[in-house]
C-alpha cells in the first residue's frame, strides 16, 4: 500500500472517532436501563392512554379562553414529563394524517420543569435549553408550590413515575394540593403519581394498618443488569419514598379540599406497571418476584426471539390479604392464558400452507371481553404474518403484538387501588 493511500485513510479516521464519541454510534438496547422497552412502550403509553381524554378537555377549555396551555412539571428530572406529554396522540386521527400530537406547538404556551437535583436540571437544559417555551428551575416542591406570587398560574400540574412519593409526610402533599386549588382562577388539571402500596414487587411490605410501612427504603438498582447490580450493591443510592393506596390518596385529596375550601375532584385512578415494575426483576423487596419485565422487554426487542415460558406469572398469595390475592390471581390466569394461547398458535400454524393445522378451542366462558379481543387479534396476526420469508416475523411482528396484547390485558383489568409500581390519580379543580 502506498504512503499516499495510507495518508488518505488516516485522514478519514477522525470522522469515525468523532461519531463514536458523540454517542450516536452506540448500539441501543431496550432490555435494560431507564428507558427500556417497558418504560417507552408500556408505562409511558399507559399514562398517555388515561390522561388523553382529560388533556383534550383541558385544551378545549384553554381554547375557549383564547389562550395556550401552561404546564408545570413537578419533579421534572431531565424533562421526562415533557417527552411523555409531547407523545400524547389524537386517537381519533385518520391513518393518513401526519400531525397527530395533541400538545402541538401552537397549543403549548409554556412548559416549566422544576426539580431539586441540579445534575438532572443541567441534563434537561442541555437537551431543551434552546427551546424558547421551555424553562427549568431548581426548587423543592415538597416545601411549597414552586410558583412565584406574581407568576402566571398553570393549567396542568404534572408529576410522573412516583414523584409524589417524595412527599414523605402527607402534610406536605396536602398543602401542595390545597395551594394549587386556592390559587387556581378557573380550571386546572392535576396529575399525581405515587408508588403503589400494594405492588407485588414489595409484597413483604403489605400491611392492613396504613400507619405502618408508610415509607420504603427504595434502592435505585434497576438501571443495571443483574451482574453489575450485584457488583455495585454497596454503592447504590437509596431514597425514602412514600407508599400510597387508593384510600390514602383519597384521604389526602379530601383534606386538601377541606383546607382550601375548593373541591378537588378525582377523575380517575389507575395502576401502572402491574407485574412489570422495575423491582420485579431485582427481587430486592420480594424474593418470590419473577423477572417478568425482562421477558416483556425481550418481546419488544428487534431480532430477538423470546422464550415464552419466561412470561408465565406464578403469583404467590400473601395470607390475610384476600382482596388483593383475588385480583392478582385473576390477572395471573388471564395473563398466562393469553401467553399459552399464542404459544399454541405458533405451534399450530403451518408456514407453507399459511393456515392453522387444526381448529383452536374456544376460550372459557368466563374469559373477560378484553382478553377475548386480544386472543382474536393474535390469531389474525399469526395467520397474517407468520408465513413471511423475510424480516423474522415472530421476533419483529408477532412477539411485539403479544406484548401489546398483554399490556391491554393488564391495563383493562387494573383497578386503581395501588397494585402497580405506580398509583396515579388524575384530578381537576373547576371553579367555573
Amino acid at each position: 500500500m502506498s504512503n499516499d493511500k495510507k495518508t488518505v485513510e488516516n485522514d478519514q479516521m477522525p470522522a469515525y472517532s468523532e461519531a463514536v464519541k458523540s454517542g450516536l454510534y452506540a448500539k441501543k438496547s431496550g432490555l435494560v436501563g431507564k428507558y427500556d422497552n417497558v418504560r417507552r412502550l408500556w408505562e409511558d403509553e399507559v399514562t398517555r392512554h388515561f390522561l388523553r381524554p382529560h388533556l383534550q378537555k383541558l385544551i378545549g377549555y384553554c381554547r375557549e379562553a383564547l389562550r395556550r396551555v401552561r404546564i408545570l412539571d413537578l419533579g421534572c428530572g431531565s424533562a421526562d414529563g415533557y417527552e411523555l406529554l409531547a407523545g400524547v396522540r389524537d386517537r381519533d386521527a385518520d391513518l393518513e394524517d401526519v400531525e397527530i400530537d395533541i400538545l402541538s406547538p401552537d397549543v403549548v404556551g409554556l412548559y416549566k420543569g422544576v426539580d431539586l437535583n441540579e445534575d438532572l436540571l443541567k441534563q434537561a437544559a442541555a437537551i431543551y435549553g434552546d427551546q424558547p417555551k421551555m424553562t427549568f428551575e431548581q426548587a423543592d416542591f415538597t416545601k411549597r408550590l414552586p410558583v412565584a406570587d406574581d407568576e402566571e398560574l398553570f393549567d396542568l400540574y404534572f408529576s410522573s413515575f412516583g414523584t409524589c412519593s417524595h412527599h414523605n409526610d402527607d402534610e406536605t402533599m396536602i398543602g401542595l394540593l390545597a395551594e394549587i386549588a386556592e390559587r387556581t382562577k378557573d380550571y386546572c388539571l392535576i396529575h399525581c403519581d405515587w408508588l403503589g402500596r400494594y405492588s407485588y414487587e414489595w409484597q413483604t411490605l403489605w400491611t392492613h394498618d396504613l400507619s405502618e410501612n408508610r415509607n420504603m427504603d427504595y434502592v435505585v438498582s434497576y438501571i443495571y443488569d443483574k451482574e453489575e447490580r450485584e457488583a455495585k450493591r454497596d454503592e447504590l443510592q437509596h431514597l425514602n419514598l412514600r407508599l400510597v393506596s387508593r384510600q390514602e390518596a383519597e384521604d389526602m385529596i379530601r383534606e386538601a379540599s377541606k383546607r382550601s375550601g375548593v373541591e378537588i375532584k378525582p377523575l380517575r385512578f389507575y395502576d401502572r406497571s402491574v407485574f412489570t415494575g422495575r423491582h420485579m426483576d431485582t427481587g430486592d423487596y420480594n424474593p418470590q418476584a419473577q423477572a417478568i419485565r425482562n421477558a416483556v422487554n425481550s418481546l419488544h426487542e428487534v431480532n430477538l426471539r423470546t422464550d415464552l415460558h419466561g412470561l408465565m406469572v406464578d403469583y404467590i398469595p400473601k395470607r390475610g390479604f384476600d382482596f388483593l390475592n383475588r385480583y392478582y390471581e385473576h390477572l395471573q390466569v388471564c395473563w398466562n392464558y393469553t401467553v399459552e394461547y399464542v404459544g399454541r398458535l405458533l405451534t399450530l400454524f403451518d408456514e407453507e400452507k399459511r393456515e392453522y393445522t387444526e381448529s383452536l378451542p374456544a376460550p372459557p366462558a368466563a374469559t373477560p371481553e378484553p382478553i377475548r379481543e386480544m386472543l382474536d387479534r393474535m390469531r389474525r396476526v399469526v395467520a397474517g404474518t407468520g408465513w413471511y420469508g423475510m424480516g423474522l416475523p415472530r421476533e419483529n411482528i408477532i412477539e411485539p403484538q403479544l406484548g401489546y396484547a398483554l399490556r391491554h390485558v393488564a391495563t383493562k383489568l387494573q383497578q386503581g387501588q395501588g397494585c402497580g409500581h405506580g398509583l396515579v390519580g388524575i384530578l381537576e379543580v373547576d371553579k367555573r
